[in-house]
């Protein structure tokens, strides 16, 4: 462990999504948008998804349609569209999931294969600013009905979950990354400056298919001057069963954490290469591998970035020792006015199937989201 965070301390940053790829100035064949999923006047918001493929063999992608407004606390519900050719297209009217349950929203979905077959939905429940939290539900027949939401987090507060999170380990141990982020005013006070932007990492683990949850023996606060702390956390199971997690800061890189015990506890954060904005990114084993695949907003200097605050350009990267180094970095989105994030990974034979907010000047940072699919001959290049 202590080898792996001396390489670490190299630092580093990750992120988002993609937009427009252009390969000699065609767009690749092996790297393609499929779908926008455009704002309208009806849903001026279209975010934060995820995907999971049927036994069917149909794909299906879910994420939250504001209506109302385009605020992170505005009125949304969460819809669903499907693919029948692997990704290639997309059906075009979506179907509502589940319907608004918040005084504000419901968002950041996170759907999962379990072992036992079945399917998790995970979501947030959005009722203001000091009560935000995970919720789940399971389908038996392939996302036809789902049972009743079950609160996932009993202490009350503001717990954010990114959409695509929860992972389940080869043990079976189901690990939900949070952040917290404490009152500093009266709860029933629900205005910004009663809010702490600076948030904690902590994990919530499961042992019986997410009946019940505790939270790890660890948490960890940015141990720098920070703004934002340790926000919108992320983890990944190495091939060598270790735990990586990650987590977007206000220090110019992605911060790290290791858990050598399936999540019970996790050592100190650290920086990472993946050098970034105050912007998400999200890490996926490669499949039959124990490469990482990273998406994220490469402030390295590799690929031009107008602005250290922009969520672009938007880069693939590829590790091979477990998150130390990431020597292989592909350029999806380079538009210098783009905004891409909140990103949602699923492979599909030999392509990963990408979803990201994919934001311009003109339609606002968050309201579009763009689905894409890449060969992963392409990205190993």
């Amino acid at each position: 462990m202590k080898s792996f965070f001396r390489s670490l301390l190299l630092s580093g940053t990750v992120s988002a999504l993609v937009v427009f790829l252009f390969v000699g100035g065609t767009a690749s064949a092996d790297n393609r948008i499929v779908a926008n999923l455009e704002p309208t006047a009806e849903h001026p918001r279209k975010s934060e998804g995820a995907f999971l493929e049927l036994k069917s063999g149909r794909v299906v992608f879910y994420y939250t349609e504001f209506y109302g407004g385009r605020g992170d606390d505005s009125p949304g519900e969460i819809v669903s569209i499907y693919s029948d050719d692997r990704g290639a297209t997309w059906s075009t009217q979506p179907d509502v999931v589940v319907e608004n349950r918040g005084q504000q929203n419901v968002m950041s979905v996170s759907l999962l294969r379990l072992a036992n077959g079945k399917i998790a939905l995970f979501y947030l429940i959005k009722n203001g600013l000091h009560d935000c939290r995970p919720y789940m539900q399971v389908s038996e027949d392939e996302t036809k009905t789902w049972s009743a939401p079950e609160l996932m987090v009993q202490a009350p507060g503001y717990f954010v979950m990114n959409n695509d999170r929860v992972i389940q380990l080869r043990s079976g141990r189901l690990i939900a990354p949070l952040a917290f982020h404490r009152m500093k005013g009266p709860s029933t006070t629900d205005h910004r400056s009663s809010f702490d932007g600076r948030a904690i990492a902590l994990w919530y683990l499961s042992d019986n298919d997410g009946k019940t949850w505790r939270e790890a023996d660890t948490w960890w606060a940015l141990p720098v001057a920070t703004q934002t702390g340790m926000q919108e956390p992320g983890v990944v199971e190495l091939a060598d069963g270790a735990l990586f997690s990650w987590a977007r800061t206000d220090q110019g890189s992605q911060y790290a954490c290791l858990s050598t015990n399936s999540g019970k506890s996790w050592s100190a954060p650290v920086p990472t290469e993946l050098r970034s904005p105050v912007s998400p990114a999200t890490i996926k084993r490669l499949p039959g591998s124990s490469d990482l695949l990273a998406i994220y907003n490469d402030h390295s200097g590799k690929f031009p970035h107008p602005d250290s605050r922009k969520r672009t350009p938007l880069v693939a990267a590829i590790s091979r020792d477990g998150g130390k180094t990431w020597p292989v970095r592909k350029l999806l989105e380079g538009d210098p006015d783009g905004w891409y994030c909140y990103l949602a990974m699923e492979f599909v034979d030999d392509s990963v199937l990408l979803g990201y907010c994919a934001g311009d000047p003109k339609v606002g940072g968050l309201n579009r989201t763009r689905l894409r699919k890449i060969s992963l001959d392409w990205l190993r290049e």
